[in-house]
């Protein structure tokens, strides 16, 4: 809640407060009540805001009941202390009148007082107490947010260096068989840091962007493999200018190319964005030499990073054969969800 609302409820009370106490009684007992009625209010408000900023923040503790007594004994104080000094010393002086006889005992006054004094006491600690645990709620959303954006980047750094150890393996392979290949392989590469370095900095790119690091991605795994008409894409793309969260589908591709067997067998990828739901379908078969390893980092991370950026808006089904392995992941791109 912002500063503005709760000026705003202090007012409102006093308002209320002012008629219920002062104007509603001078109405209907005439004048004479509106000066003692006035006293009762002014020890009223100060000692709402002695005990609001001084006593409660200083003396209140979960654990130890006798400070919150304590603290209860001195705002009951600063009421009796302003009223009595106003209504049995002030005003006998100036108006010759007074609220209590000439000869009360201070102690008599104290304990008559405790019972007025209350209910402004008590409103005005249930005031602190509102503010203090919407401030305490908003204090835990910031730090949840924090942590929430210190792992989401800590989630992206892992993914840039594991992505280009694998694309420098397949370079490496390249220019030790001295390929032709070699060559296009570094400046796709070249190509692929260039959008990584830039666009990882954000939270959210377009589609279209992500779409171009997939066919980045496919370009150079196609230099390394003998049949690359066996890759399979399909894009369906209704609107390239939805948000989505930088590297979250690469990873996917990623892995399919570093455990996959495309010796004369295929690559399927499918992806569309009807009604704004991104839908990623990919295929591949597994490489026999990999069947019985995990997948590594990249789906581990990409997992997470789905969790925290799209909770209850994806939907991610892996399928996971001795032979083959299916990506089936739904997100739900849609800003007003």
């Amino acid at each position: 809640m912002k500063i503005e609302k709760f000026i705003y409820l202090h007012i409102f009370f006093w308002v209320i407060y002012l008629i219920g106490s002062v104007v509603l009684p001078g109405i209907a007992y005439g004048i004479s009540s509106v000066i003692l009625d006035i006293t009762f209010f002014m020890a009223s408000f100060i000692c709402f805001y002695v005990n609001y900023f001084l006593v409660v923040p200083t003396f209140f503790h979960a654990d130890k009941i006798y400070r919150s007594v304590f603290a209860f004994v001195i705002s009951v104080s600063c009421f009796v202390g302003i009223r009595y000094s106003i209504e049995q010393w002030l005003f006998p002086a100036i108006f010759n009148i007074r609220n209590y006889p000439a000869d009360t005992n201070i102690f008599y006054y104290f304990f008559d007082n405790v019972f007025y004094s209350s209910t402004t006491i008590f409103i005005s600690t249930a005031f602190w107490f509102f503010k203090y645990f919407i401030n305490a709620e908003k204090e835990k959303s910031e730090l949840t947010e924090a942590k929430k954006t210190a792992e989401l980047q800590a989630l992206k750094t892992q993914i840039n260096p594991h992505f280009i150890f694998n694309s420098l393996n397949n370079i490496y392979a390249l220019v030790y068989q001295n390929s032709e290949k070699a060559l296009p392989a570094i400046e796709q590469l070249g190509q692929l840091l260039r959008y990584t370095t830039k666009d990882l900095e954000n939270d959210f790119i377009t589609l279209d962007k992500e779409i171009g690091y997939l066919d980045s991605l496919i370009e150079l795994e196609k230099l390394r493999i003998r049949n690359p008409e066996l890759l399979s894409v399909e894009k369906k793309l209704n609107d390239p200018e939805l948000k989505i969260s930088p590297m979250i589908l690469v990873p996917f591709v990623e892995n399919a190319f570093k455990h996959g067997d495309f010796r004369n067998k295929g690559f399927e990828m499918k992806i569309s964005d009807k009604n704004k739901i991104l839908h990623l379908y990919l295929f591949n078969f597994k490489s026999e030499k990999l069947k019985d390893e995990i997948s590594g980092i990249g789906i581990e991370n990409v997992k997470k990073r789905l969790e925290i950026l799209y909770p209850k808006k994806y939907e991610l089904k892996i399928t996971e054969t001795d032979i083959d392995f299916t990506i089936d992941l739904k997100i739900d791109l849609n800003e007003k969800n």
